[in-house]
């Protein structure tokens, strides 16, 4: 008898053990998605006066590769300067966005 109870409580926690890590990683997967969707690919025409302006100021030797937008009207700006890629972000009004 004591051996079937041992039994069964083995078998159980070992299923516990497993189920924990799946839901961490699912919300992991949803946070990451949520990321990358967050910005919208616009044309380089189609960003602010006041982004282009800081970015001839700040950035002279570089080239916009690709630009974002979202909606909070955040602009992610993927840039090759010296042959490196980079990426910054700015506001509406021109300002950068230190992001992480």
């Amino acid at each position: 008898m004591k051996k079937v109870i041992l039994s069964a409580a083995i078998v159980l926690g070992g299923l516990s053990s497993f189920a924990a890590p799946a839901i961490v990683t699912t919300q992991i997967d949803e946070l990451v998605m949520t990321t990358q969707e967050e910005y919208k690919e616009i044309k380089a025409e189609e960003l602010p006066q006041a982004v282009k302006d800081a970015l001839a100021a700040d950035f002279q030797t570089a080239t916009l590769d690709k630009a974002y937008v979202n909606a909070k009207l955040e602009y992610k700006l993927e840039l090759t300067v010296d042959g490196a890629a980079s990426t910054v972000y700015a506001d509406k009004d021109g300002n950068w966005i230190e992001k992480e």
